[in-house]
């Protein structure tokens, strides 16, 4: 810790390398968290054993941070927000990531000059400028003097005779110093209550933790087998197996052999179901729940009904901890586990797994009509590591591809809602790519990517694809999907600035969803036109939010519901009805920011900025545009971008510049700048009876 803390404070790259199970990430967290307050704009931990690709790194990194990656460069993105910011970003478990991980970090340091990174890897990123912190196993005891250790101190590991009492000169607190004995300890005495160190064990405990190099998770591992081996049992057990991988090799099992053996041995110990388990289990990067488990994992020698005890199993050896209402696994575990599996037996799994998702996905559509809406978008957020597994695997395999191409288009809305449509973009373009054939899953895709296009501005992207997706649905027949593509259509040409034609193009779309009796498809089409179509036609998108309100509060769908109080709200002051497009406004805001949806809340606050500076409140529209501002930056994106907000978003802030003065403009603008989310989100939805007087200094 002081090490490393002394190396932070000379080098703006510190990477804690060293075997798995010495402790890399909990020292890393450890150490984030001692540091948090040296950095005025905080520490940020990323997690990305779960990445399976170093391609959507910098997207990942982006959402991590809360950034929406609405335009098709997320390393712009990133450095935007980056840029000027003093704050440690610590990015853990690298090392399945390569040299993509290397270009990455290399890139940001480069061009944000205050930032600095914490990387935890197996082995140094190779970046100029990169200081290495190998971590240490814990310590352990020296060699033993007793009678039966004479030659402890010149001999391998593997060659020590079974330890006999200690001599006097080596005490039990002298001993407990170390961390390793420590931690065997602690261990020991959840498995074991009352275990404690004492002059009848110290000889074993110094042993064992000897043995295991002082690699934590190997102890941890070992202390586990407590519930079923007497602390002599254990050490005699660890001998045994070391001694066998030792016989055929070198006189001194290295750290990664040393971990390895452990993990084999405990391997080896569970019982044949368990251990079919855990190489399944093998396949979760996110974890798993136990229903999934049982879905997935069960079969072939595995009953459903055993899954529960099976995993209880895998807890009491400290092979998988719960994590909330599931269980996880420690990457080197899994990685362990992964190698079990039989080449006929991972082919089965991942077809179950795949299939698994694939429903998953599909029964937890965001872009329908439904009351669980909320609940859908958080269950694929909290599944999204195993989703990308599941994908990886699809587009890894030929004949699978139309199998992930489909699931990643059904999650179209999910990744607008999440922010990731950098990465909804990576799975469908590969996707695209290994699925040439004419047919309806290249269909949908096709505009499923034009949308995703569209909303990061890339009107270059889009049009070629919405062109080859209306010949194929008009070759192939598809009329369920051609109101889908005339949306996206409309979408485009309002993106383009034609809001006329694109207003006309969204009402022809509207017609269709009506004649297919497609709700679903209705609900978002209402929201384009209400949205887009409130500076061409206030009234009619007024009407088309009214629907699109009354749809959602029939199904209490409350996402909608937010996106509809918006829609509504603009063409409402569109109208001149500032109180009505107020209370709609707020009311969005509220529920917005308590779901962390940052594109509706910041439009939501751009809008109530516009409606207090009609008012004359110009203080709090400078404060509103400041805190929307701070959130459009984060989104990669600008009210100019949209057509219903360039041209009221540059007349409130003239208006506001004029009435304040520059100087106390920009106090105001600055000061909102600061809010953060939820003190904006505060401040936006106060009634006005309520809200104190704001004070700025130029």
């Amino acid at each position: 810790m002081s090490a490393a803390r002394d190396a932070l404070s000379r080098t703006r790259l510190l990477t804690l390398t060293g075997p798995g199970g010495v402790g890399k990430t909990r020292l890393a967290l450890k150490l984030a968290e001692s540091l948090r307050k040296r950095y005025r704009d905080g520490v940020e931990v990323i997690e990305l054993a779960t990445l399976e690709t170093g391609e959507l790194l910098e997207p990942a990194v982006a959402a991590a941070l809360g950034l929406r990656d609405s335009h098709p460069d997320p390393m712009g993105l990133l450095v935007e927000h980056l840029w000027g910011r003093r704050m440690l970003l610590v990015l853990d478990n690298c090392e399945h990531l390569g040299l993509l991980c290397a270009h990455f970090v290399e890139r940001l340091l480069h061009a944000t000059p205050r930032l600095r990174i914490l990387v935890t890897s197996r082995h140094s990123l190779g970046v100029h400028g990169e200081q290495v912190l190998p971590v240490p196993p814990l310590s352990v005891p020296g060699p033993g003097r007793a009678p039966h250790e004479e030659v402890l101190a010149g001999r391998a590991l593997h060659e020590v005779a079974r330890p006999g009492p200690m001599t006097p000169g080596r005490t039990v607190r002298e001993v407990a110093r170390h961390d390793s004995v420590r931690l065997f300890v602690e261990r020991a005495a959840h498995v074991v209550p009352g275990f404690s160190l004492k002059a009848g064990n110290l000889a074993c405990v110094v042993r064992l933790v000897r043995r295991l190099e002082g690699i934590p998770l190997a102890i941890e591992l070992a202390a586990a087998r407590l519930r079923n081996l007497s602390l002599d049992e254990l050490a005699y057990e660890l001998d045994r197996r070391f001694d066998v991988l030792a016989a055929g090799g070198p006189m001194a099992l290295p750290r990664h052999q040393t971990l390895r053996a452990t993990i084999e041995w405990s391997y080896r110990l569970c019982s044949p179901e368990e251990q079919r388990l855990w190489a399944r289990l093998s396949m979760f990067a996110g974890g798993v729940d136990l229903e999934t488990a049982e879905t997935v994992c069960s079969g072939e020698g595995i009953d459903s009904l055993d899954v529960l005890d099976l995993l209880t199993g895998l807890v009491d050896k400290s092979v998988l901890f719960r994590d909330g209402p599931g269980f996880r696994m420690l990457e080197s575990l899994r990685a362990y586990g992964g190698e079990q599996l039989a080449p006929a037996e991972r082919h089965w799994l991942r077809r179950r797994f795949i299939g698994h998702y694939r429903e998953l996905t599909e029964t937890h559509r965001t872009d329908q009509l439904v009351s669980d809406q909320l609940e859908r978008y958080l269950a694929l957020r909290r599944e999204l590591p195993n989703i990308r597994v599941a994908l990886q695997t699809c587009l890894n395999e030929p004949a699978l591809a139309p199998l992930g191409l489909g699931t990643a288009s059904a999650m179209w809305c999910f990744w607008v809602l999440a922010g990731a449509l950098t990465e909804g973009r990576y799975w469908i373009e590969h996707g695209l790519g290994l699925v040439p054939e004419p047919g309806r899953t290249r269909a949908t895709a096709l505009w499923v990517d034009s949308m995703l296009a569209l909303r990061q501005g890339d009107l270059d992207g889009a049009i070629p694809r919405l062109e080859e997706c209306r010949e194929l649905t008009g070759s192939l027949g598809y009329e369920d999907l051609v109101p889908y593509a005339v949306r996206t259509e409309g979408v485009a040409a309002c993106t383009a600035g034609d809001t006329r034609h694109g207003l006309a193009l969204l009402c022809e779309s509207l017609a269709l969803h009506r004649a297919l009796n497609d709700m679903d498809g209705l609900m978002f089409n209402l929201y384009f036109a209400a949205a887009y179509g409130s500076t061409e036609d206030p009234g009619l998108a007024a009407e088309f939010g009214e629907e699109l309100l009354a749809l959602s509060e029939t199904h209490h769908a409350l996402v909608s519901r937010a996106y509809a109080q918006f829609a509504l709200g603009v063409a409402r002051w569109n109208l001149g009805d500032y109180t009505q497009a107020e209370a709609l406004l707020t009311a969005a805001a509220r529920f917005t920011g308590e779901i962390n949806d940052r594109w509706c809340l910041t439009q939501c606050l751009e809008v109530l900025a516009w409606i207090a500076g009609a008012r004359d409140e110009h203080e709090r529209a400078a404060e509103l545009l400041g805190a929307a501002h701070s959130l459009w930056q984060a989104a990669g994106a600008a009210p100019e971008r949209l057509c219903y907000h360039a041209t009221w978003h540059e007349q409130c802030a003239r208006q506001a510049r004029h009435a304040l003065g520059k100087p106390a403009f920009t106090s105001a603008f600055r000061h909102g700048t600061k809010l953060g989310v939820d003190r904006a989100v505060t401040y936006a939805v106060r009634p006005q009876e309520a809200r104190p007087e704001l004070r700025h200094s130029p």
